[in-house]
């Protein structure tokens, strides 16, 4: 399992990024598929990114600085504030407002304490897509010491459907991606897709498409012990 992120993130947001974890995971492949490969270009003031012919409508979500291990969300940044082009990013810093989250609230964010910075910041990319919708996101080196990180906001982007075949694989392969709730993660994977689920201490039923149904069950520590899925009334 990848090890976790470090915990410096407050319990609040990382519950918040577990429950996107699941389906996140299979939203930004859906994006890379999407996106052909080439060299990029990015039009800020038309809130457009484009690579290998393609042309995608984005917003900005942030820049991360190397040098400093620091992040700016896109809404902050002062050459963009109030510009078209961080209005979808900015939802975040709305969501952690209305919700106590001093990650997606502060301008910037200094994770120079984290044992992975780099892999803090994707942390945040990461989570900022779940509370907005975004179908994924982008990050471009954007000189010498920073990286650039874009929201898609366009709706040609696939977004990958519930699949009952696919249900245990998606739940196991995303246990380790933030590493702090697989629970907040199976409830998130139903709840993204509309489905009817049950929680209970160390289970979550759910009814599923087709006639189906799925029960997932987590052991002592919390992890997932066990993913079914069967005929509903069967057992």
């Amino acid at each position: 399992m990848t090890t976790p992120v470090n915990s410096r993130f407050g319990n609040a947001f990382l519950f918040e990024a577990e429950r996107h974890a699941a389906w996140g995971a299979a939203q930004l492949q859906a994006l890379m598929a999407f996106v052909p490969a080439g060299d990029w270009t990015a039009d800020l003031d038309a809130c457009l990114y484009r690579q290998g012919g393609l042309d995608l409508r984005v917003s900005v979500l942030g820049t991360y600085d190397l040098s400093q291990a620091s992040w700016m969300w896109g809404w902050a940044n002062p050459g963009l504030q109030g510009t078209p082009v961080v209005a979808l990013s900015g939802r975040a810093g709305e969501y952690g407002r209305a919700y106590g989250m001093a990650e997606f609230a502060q301008e910037t964010l200094d994770l120079s304490g984290f044992a992975d910075p780099r892999r803090a910041a994707e942390t945040l990319a990461f989570a900022a897509m779940g509370v907005t919708g975004a179908p994924g996101y982008l990050s471009v080196q954007a000189g010498p010491d920073t990286q650039l990180y874009l929201l898609a906001d366009d709706s040609r982007v696939p977004r990958p459907l519930f699949d009952a075949t696919a249900l245990p694989g998606a739940l196991t392969s995303a246990m380790g991606l933030i590493g702090h709730s697989p629970y907040a993660m199976a409830a998130g994977y139903f709840e993204h897709f509309g489905l009817p689920a049950h929680q209970e201490p160390g289970r979550i039923t759910a009814t599923l498409p087709g006639n189906l149904g799925a029960e997932v069950t987590f052991d002592e520590l919390g992890r997932i012990a066990n993913i079914r899925v069967t005929l509903a009334g069967h057992h």
